[in-house]
């Protein structure tokens, strides 16, 4: 698996945005909360995710960005755990990655608890299957 994070495994558009925050399932892991639901058959071959750093806890643009960046690059590189699976053909997911710390963390740490979100995210679909 390419360690890339391509537009195909971005989710983007407003009735699929909807649809997750609508329908999906939520757990959280501080400092993250995840909202996540499985994708209609034959949508997409990736899982799909939103990165969100709320604009209501980090006013600074900059600290956004930074925070996303971090985000992003352990996303990048732990995103194999999720293909990770028994299965042969598990359904792709929709996912929400919402940063809810008002402390800016450092990328080993945000590293480390993203590997551990994405392991629960797994194990959460595994329990609903």
């Amino acid at each position: 698996m390419p360690l890339t994070f391509s537009k195909n495994e971005r989710l983007h558009g407003y009735r699929a945005i909807r649809c997750l925050f609508a329908e999906g399932k939520l757990f959280q892991l501080p400092p993250f909360r995840v909202t996540w639901m499985k994708t209609k058959e034959g949508t997409t071959a990736f899982h799909q995710v939103i990165i969100s750093v709320p604009k209501a806890i980090h006013k600074k643009s900059s600290e956004r960005n930074l925070i996303r960046r971090r985000i992003r690059e352990a996303y990048r590189l732990n995103k194999s755990v999720l293909y990770k699976t028994g299965r042969e053909h598990s359904p792709a997911l929709s996912f929400c990655i919402t940063y809810t710390s008002k402390e800016i963390l450092n990328y080993s740490t945000i590293h480390d608890k993203i590997n551990l979100l994405l392991q629960r995210l797994n194990g959460e679909c595994e329990k609903s299957l």
